[in-house]
């Protein structure tokens, strides 16, 4: 996270807006992979962009720090944005997100936890999502759900 440290030390923990993208990844059995992260709760596997990466690039990056695998063909789901997605961060750093939503099922590799950002990674039934499911990644997952008639 070499950029963002950077421009931090220019501006402190004045509000920034900050790309970034999440990828909701499905198994055969249509089951979703959630991340147990080690800042609490359950979210999806992803994270801020780096300068000259596509969404695309940090989506497939993020992925593959966080879990382990390598993923193909991305669907873009939607994007995410407003006031409503602010956030100050326990060091006091404030953010605007504009978060990317990415799905596939086209992945390779086996599942590795990176223990700096997580504490275990598994696939849900999209029936029976965590309970402890942050309230932002729900944001993210619900349109998909409402898209398959899972929303009721």
């Amino acid at each position: 996270m070499g950029y963002i440290t950077e421009l931090r030390k220019l501006v402190g923990h004045r509000p920034l807006i900050l790309p970034g993208a999440v990828v909701m990844i499905f198994n055969r059995k249509d089951e979703l992979l959630l991340q147990l992260r080690s800042d609490g709760g359950w979210g999806l596997p992803g994270g801020l962009m780096e300068l000259g990466e596509s969404l695309e690039e940090t989506a497939r990056r993020e992925v593959k720090e966080e879990t382990g695998l390598t993923v193909g063909e991305l669907t873009l789901e939607g994007v995410f944005s407003g006031a409503e997605y602010y956030l100050k961060v326990a060091n006091g750093d404030e953010l605007y997100s504009v978060t990317t939503v990415f799905s596939t099922n086209d992945y390779q590799g086996s599942l590795e936890v990176d223990e700096c950002e997580s504490l275990d990674l598994k696939f849900f039934s999209l029936e029976l999502l965590p309970k402890n499911l942050q309230p932002s990644y729900m944001k993210y997952i619900k349109p998909y759900l409402h898209k398959k008639g899972l929303d009721s």
